[in-house]
């Protein structure tokens, strides 16, 4: 864990520099762009549908139940656009993470390789073809439990948990493979990625939980509509900001963990070259 303390503050170091600061703003426009041309066509809609579901299958004595049982009677009013909201949410933090791996990602590796690791060789095991693949993949299966745990997830106690793990497992798949795909080989990568798999999902982990505060900030616009629009765009600009420090963390930790086990391979290496030269001798001496 020694390692992950150091690439922490390694990161929030990295973090506070201008051009770090700078970069979340082009995601955050492109974000902001769409989902504000989106909600404004879209979200009234998926209230009015959900609203008819709810009456249609006797869905608001159901929740006003279940709200009962845990205490949570006073958001019943505010129920259809609360769940409205909560499945929109994944949409627009994964827009917002597809925008920074495609725009930010690539600065923050050049960023933390020239300043910490310029003497590490690129060795381009990975491109923008698997970036994209292992993007795509893992957020299919984190949208499916998404959705799965979304019953569960929306009483408030339960949620802190079952989110930030299921952002840990997301982070960690993707942000893993872009942190390696500039130096690491891929035989590198896999080892890397393989040794150290609970480290990364420990960083993947607790940057899920900090995610967790702009959630709760764009939950609070289902609690006053007139300033739901500021909610969301900052709630969007967070969410980008904790990707980017999360990728500064990513990258970190894993050019640290690739600079150790390129020395170590290195170190087998002459131990071996070492044995073969004395057996050589010996046998030329005979």
């Amino acid at each position: 864990m020694h390692a992950v303390t150091v690439s922490f503050f390694r990161a929030v170091w990295s973090q506070m520099h201008p051009r770090m600061l700078l970069l979340t703003l082009l995601p955050f426009v492109l974000a902001v762009v769409l989902w504000g041309v989106a909600l404004w066509f879209c979200l009234q809609p998926a209230i009015d549908w959900l609203q008819a579901y709810f009456v249609a299958h006797d869905g608001f004595r159901i929740a006003g139940s279940l709200l009962d049982t845990v205490g949570l009677n006073a958001i019943r009013a505010v129920v259809v656009p609360l769940i409205a909201m909560w499945l929109l949410l994944p949409l627009m933090i994964i827009t917002a993470l597809v925008f920074i791996s495609l725009f930010a990602m690539p600065s923050v590796e050049r960023h933390v390789a020239v300043r910490h690791y310029p003497q590490l060789e690129k060795r381009r095991g990975g491109g923008i073809w698997g970036s994209a693949r292992t993007a795509v993949l893992s957020l299919l299966v984190f949208f499916l439990l998404w959705v799965l745990t979304l019953p569960v997830a929306i009483i408030p106690p339960l949620g802190f948990f079952i989110h930030p793990l299921l952002w840990g497992w997301l982070t960690y798949r993707v942000m893993g493979y872009d942190a390696l795909a500039a130096h690491a080989d891929i035989q590198e990568r896999q080892e890397i990625l393989k040794r150290h798999r609970w480290p990364l999902l420990a960083i993947g982990t607790v940057t899920g939980v900090l995610g967790t505060a702009p959630t709760l900030l764009w939950l609070g616009g289902v609690l006053s509509v007139v300033f739901f629009p500021f909610f969301a765009a900052v709630a969007i600009w967070l969410y980008v900001l904790f990707f980017i420090f999360s990728g500064l963390w990513f990258q970190h930790y894993c050019l640290s963990a690739l600079t150790s086990y390129r020395e170590e391979r290195s170190a087998s290496a002459g131990g071996m070259a070492v044995v073969i030269t004395e057996d050589t001798e010996e046998s030329a001496w005979q």
